[in-house]
């Protein structure tokens, strides 16, 4: 370990723990050789009989400040290492959460020999002394980040380490192929060192699958980790701002009579359904502008429809003749050429015109009633959203979602595999074919930090909030 790397396991740091803003409590946390000490100069007790921290019990007292000032009346507690979050010997203060009162503690604690911790340092010294795999050390701040119930689930099982686990033991029957190879090219005349190529092809192909397997949970998540991108599409004044305020119980969006007033994209982060999704409500669409803001708006909307897992097409609901549907050919067309499979049709001001009954589906694509300003139909439609988005890929407890970086170190150790495949059906000596066995190796234990480099630890940590 590097001169640089022990000093920056061996200090103590502190930071406060909870997030910005007044709160009713408020956490400094310390963590380091030095933590035990800090705590107890700072510290009166309320109790005579006190005489030391029993580890992992609350003590109450008065907290000083830098310049030895009574400044809060607090719980501490003091966790001896290792057994703590970090590994090394922690402190806690929770004090009352004001903004100037965490500020007076943690300039107490810096001024007794602590430094301030950088973002996710104190995760990732629970990394370096093992108390946890990197996948774990990632699904902290996953769990912080969660927009759902279901991405809570999602995070809490990789903290368990359900993921680690898995990889790991994909890696082990990699090893043990490893293994045999080795002790054939060490001992080539030895008969049985090497397994059968059916034996070892049979091998990489399940754990193929088994990767392919977790590859497939971090697609089904990526609606619950990045939010399902929802469009607003339809013609001008059709009411696309009414609903993207209705769906955000807020005016977001400008609402006038005047056609056009939306000439570029409006994006924010909603739940509907419970579902986290990207709502963006569109420049509306007709055939002919001078504007030329307004046609890069609607060249922006189409490129955003067309990676749209969810596109609401609005028609207005009161350009119709009797409730007939044969004022929108325009909107047809743009159906056809998105396909039905994604699309929900949004038949608007319903409360003007209403929806011809019996009438359910508009060119192969659902059809809803709503009303954007008196909110018919609304809740309705947020379950039909998150159903389209979906699709029965609503994770459960207990499932295994890699993120993003953890999907891409997947698909290399895939294809290295994929190409170990190849190297055997075509008879390929055993010491090439140990290369992709390796690369596979290498790529899997990337994921729970066996191998990781310095700047992959510094990418992952520098996303963490400071104090985690």
């Amino acid at each position: 370990m590097s001169d640089e790397r022990q000093s920056a396991v061996t200090d103590t740091i502190a930071a406060i723990a909870t997030a910005p803003g007044a709160g009713g409590v408020g956490v400094i946390r310390i963590s380091g050789d030095r933590a035990h000490d800090i705590l107890l100069s700072l510290f009166r007790p309320s109790s005579p009989a006190f005489q030391d921290f029993t580890p992992r019990m609350l003590h109450h007292g008065r907290i000083l400040d830098a310049a030895d000032r009574e400044a809060d009346d607090a719980l501490v507690v003091f966790f001896k290492g290792p057994h703590s979050f970090t590994g090394e010997d922690c402190a806690e203060i929770q004090g009352h959460g004001g903004p100037a009162v965490m500020a007076a503690l943690l300039e107490s604690v810096l001024s007794r020999g602590a430094r301030m911790a950088e973002r996710g340092e104190f995760t990732r010294r629970a990394f370096l002394n093992g108390r946890m795999e990197l996948s774990q050390a990632e699904a902290v701040a996953e769990l912080i980040a969660a927009p759902s119930r279901e991405g809570v689930y999602l995070a809490s099982a990789k903290l368990d380490g359900l993921l680690g686990r898995r990889v790991e033991e994909l890696r082990g029957r990699l090893e043990y192929l490893r293994q045999r190879v080795c002790l054939a090219i060490d001992f080539p005349d030895e008969e049985g060192e090497c397994l059968p190529p059916q034996e070892f092809s049979a091998i990489t192909q399940e754990v193929a699958a088994g990767i392919r397997a977790l590859l497939a949970g971090y697609e089904r998540a990526r609606c619950w980790r990045e939010g399902a991108l929802v469009v607003l599409a339809g013609q001008v004044n059709a009411g696309k701002s009414s609903l993207m305020n209705a769906f955000l119980g807020r005016p977001r969006a400008i609402v006038t009579e005047k056609p056009g007033t939306t000439r570029d994209y409006l994006e924010e982060q909603t739940t509907l359904a419970g579902l986290p999704v990207r709502l963006v409500d569109t420049a509306g669409l007709r055939e002919y502008s001078e504007d030329s803001i307004e046609l890069e708006g609607m060249r922006r909307g189409r490129e955003l429809m067309e990676s749209a897992r969810c596109i609401l097409l609005v028609l207005d609901g009161s350009r119709a003749s009797s409730g007939s549907l044969e004022a929108f050919e325009a909107e047809k067309r743009l159906l056809q050429e998105l396909g039905p499979e994604r699309c929900l049709v949004l038949w608007n001001k319903a409360d003007l015109m209403p929806l011809p009954e019996g009438v359910t589906q508009f060119h192969g694509a659902p059809l809803l009633p709503v009303s954007a300003r008196g909110g018919t139909g609304i809740d309705e439609l947020c379950a039909a959203v998150r159903a389209l988005c979906l699709q029965d890929d609503t994770p459960e407890e207990g499932d295994i979602a890699p993120n993003i970086r953890q999907a891409e170190q997947l698909r290399k150790a895939l294809e290295a595999l994929e190409a170990l495949e190849k190297a055997i059906a075509l008879l390929v000596p055993p010491d090439l074919c140990s290369i992709h066995l390796e690369t596979a190796c290498a790529h899997l234990a990337d994921i729970t930090g066996l191998n990781s480099t310095e700047e992959t630890l510094n990418a992952i940590f520098a996303s963490f909030c400071i104090g985690k």
